[in-house]
């Protein structure tokens, strides 16, 4: 999702459970989007790191799956594994990538709004997708429903610190406060973990198409002529809650 949609997302906290904000990259351009997620952290540095943070063995619901890129590499280790997308042809995409797998599903819905029951999944992951922030909090309750004791929230999202991609997602909204994201989550008991990845392509064409899918036009044209090949460096923050196994008493 481009950083002027997150900012959208925001205003999640006031939608009804039958409504959703769009996500302009992958609702529009879907193989443009399969694209970039295949030239995406290449060295494998965020999955190094989410290997160690959670019960990838159990249960695991990732929400807003898109078309699925993600769920056969969680079906690889997880008991089940269950997506949640709100737009329906991302839903049907991504039934279509799992056919033949087993013990994972496709269902339609919102992050807010969570087609599971109570208390059923080890891990809860969420990569760029509606965490991103103040106004996230109707998805970390339904996170902390779903999710059981001992369980974890983790959410994967672009750091836009971390040149250059980074002071992309900053020119396209000079309003975004990382600072004040980092505090939301902070207080909101997340630890938070940076990670440096490189994104690579396999042609010069899929590189242009991916950063005009996520930049405004004059954005892209000039990470465009900043990008000399065809990789970059990308900053992750990866975030992580843990579901508390007995009671907090306060």
């Amino acid at each position: 999702m481009g950083l002027v949609s997150r900012a959208r997302a925001r205003l999640t906290a006031s939608l009804r459970p039958s409504q959703v904000l769009p996500s302009p990259n992958i609702w529009q351009w879907p193989e443009v989007y399969e694209a970039e997620n295949r030239a995406q952290d290449v060295d494998g540095a965020v999955w190094a790191l989410l290997a160690d943070l959670a019960n990838w063995g159990g249960d695991v619901l990732d929400v807003g799956c898109g078309d699925g890129f993600h769920l056969p590499r969680f079906a690889e280790r997880a008991a089940t594994v269950v997506g949640v997308e709100p737009h329906p042809p991302l839903v049907e995409r991504a039934q279509a990538r799992i056919a033949g797998l087993t013990g994972v599903a496709v269902r339609l819905g919102a992050a807010h709004d969570l087609p599971v029951d109570d208390g059923g999944f080890d891990v809860v992951h969420a990569r760029t997708a509606y965490f991103f922030g103040p106004g996230c909090e109707p998805g970390l309750r339904e996170a902390d429903r779903v999710l059981r004791p001992g369980g974890a929230l983790v959410v994967v999202d672009l750091d836009a610190t971390f040149p250059p991609y980074g002071s992309w997602m900053r020119a396209d909204l000079p309003s975004y406060d990382a600072g004040e994201v980092d505090r939301f989550f902070e207080i909101e008991g997340f630890e938070l973990h940076r990670v440096r990845t490189r994104w690579r392509f396999a042609d010069r064409a899929t590189l242009e198409a991916v950063l005009r899918i996520e930049f405004s036009a004059a954005v892209a044209e000039r990470a465009i002529a900043t990008v000399p090949g065809l990789e970059f460096p990308v900053g992750y923050r990866v975030l992580i809650r843990r579901k508390p196994r007995g009671l907090i008493l306060r």
